[in-house]
């Protein structure tokens, strides 16, 4: 499976009476869109995930609400990072 950032993911449930997991990618942290990909899951937790059987991603606009806010590693480096700036 292939996806990108702002994906989002519906999980089928397995048995009956299961419900559907739905969430957006928020990262994708493996090699050209592969997993593992950080999953921020309806209920707002968040997970590394590895899609299984009964998968189902769709790529949708990504609410801002739902970014994960970017870590300025390399100001943080060189000493230059402001926090709220």
């Amino acid at each position: 499976m292939k996806a990108q950032v702002g994906d989002e993911l519906v999980v089928k449930g397995r048995h009956v009476g299961d419900h559907d997991r739905m969430g957006v990618i928020i990262e994708v942290r493996g090699e050209a869109g592969g997993p593992p990909y950080l999953v921020r899951w309806s209920d707002g937790h968040e997970s590394s995930f590895y899609p299984t059987t009964g998968t189902v991603a769709e790529h949708i606009s990504l609410p801002a609400r739902w970014r994960r806010p970017r870590t300025p590693w390399a100001e943080l480096a060189r000493g230059t990072f402001m926090p709220g700036s």
